[in-house]
Formats: structure tokens, sequence, C-alpha cells
């Protein structure tokens, strides 16, 4: 069995686009996903599965969700050790009480990735962005909603990636571990 951790984008937000994590956990049981976690209210579950690849299962889960909720939610899965590589290889050092204005972007495929080139000229000192062989980050050292990196990334230009705060990309990492 691999672990497996499984991001939404844009979700509840507001009133729209609600995708409650009760039925998400239900969900990822009827695809066959065991041991399933979610973690906090924004899209973000933790499963284990067999056979099958991140792209796949991120397929699967948007399928299932427009079926069954009926809405086109952008999912992006990443593989427990794909989710490891992404932390290890940050090259954005911040100290943990600046981990809420420190954002990971997840795409799900590396062309999407190299896509997210046009947020480097809207960073502006004390911001950092890097994009690495499997994620990008940007830190918002202003605060998030102060950067128009961080506003780049979060709309239009990162329609293909999601993002989460590195506390809450640290607490998956987390959970990945523990599930095995």
């Amino acid at each position: 069995m691999t672990t497996y951790v499984a991001l939404l984008r844009g979700v509840n937000v507001g009133k729209a686009r609600r995708v409650p994590m009760v039925e998400f956990r239900k969900l990822l049981v009827s695809l066959d996903c065991t041991d399933v976690v979610t973690l906090l209210n924004s899209g973000n579950a933790v499963f284990r599965a067999r056979g099958g690849t991140p792209a796949r299962f991120a397929s699967e889960i948007a399928g299932a969700i427009a079926r069954n909720l009926k809405l086109e939610v952008p999912v992006i899965v990443k593989s427990a050790k794909e989710l490891a590589a992404i932390v290890a290889g940050n090259p954005v050092k911040v100290n943990a009480a600046e981990h809420s204005r420190f954002l990971v972007a997840f795409t799900q495929e590396p062309v999407a990735l190299g896509e997210l080139e046009a947020i480097e000229p809207l960073v502006k000192p004390p911001e950092q962005f890097a994009i690495g062989k499997h994620a990008a980050y940007l830190y918002c050292g202003d605060g998030i909603l102060k950067s128009k990196a961080g506003e780049a990334l979060l709309g239009k230009r990162g329609r293909r990636a999601t993002t989460r705060n590195y506390a809450t990309t640290l607490k998956l990492l987390a959970l990945a571990e523990k599930a095995g």
C-alpha cells in the first residue's frame, strides 16, 4: 500500500465551492482508499491505496467530486515520498513563526510548475520565490494579502497549482509519515 496526499484547489473559501470534509472522506473511501484522514477544512486528505499513480488518483477524485458533489475542483495528488521530497527540497528557509506567510505551490505535472516562472517579476523584497524540482515556494514577508506575487500565485497565474502554507505542508507530511 502506498500513502498519498490529496489537495483540492479553491474549496471552502467563502460560501461557494463547498466540499464538506465528511463527504470528502466518504468519497475517497468509495474509491477504495483506506486510512483516510482529512486536515483542516480546506481540502486536504491523507490516504492509502493499492496501485495507481498520483495523476490517476487526482483524475478519479476530481471526477468523483464532479459526479457526487456537482463541483469542478482541481485536484492534485502527491505520494508521501513526493511530499517528503518537496519539503526536503525547500530552498527558502524561514523560522517557524513565519510558516503562515510561506506558501508551497503544488502542481500535478512539471510543465505547470514551469508556468509559475511568470510570478518572478512580481516578487519584491523581503519576499523570496523559488521553483524547485517538485514545487514552488513563496515567502511573503509582509503577509500574503499584501503580496502581488502571492495574489498572482493564488489567482489566475497559479490556476494549475494549489498552495498550502508551510505549517499545513509540514502537518500533512507528519500525517503521511504516520500513515506509513
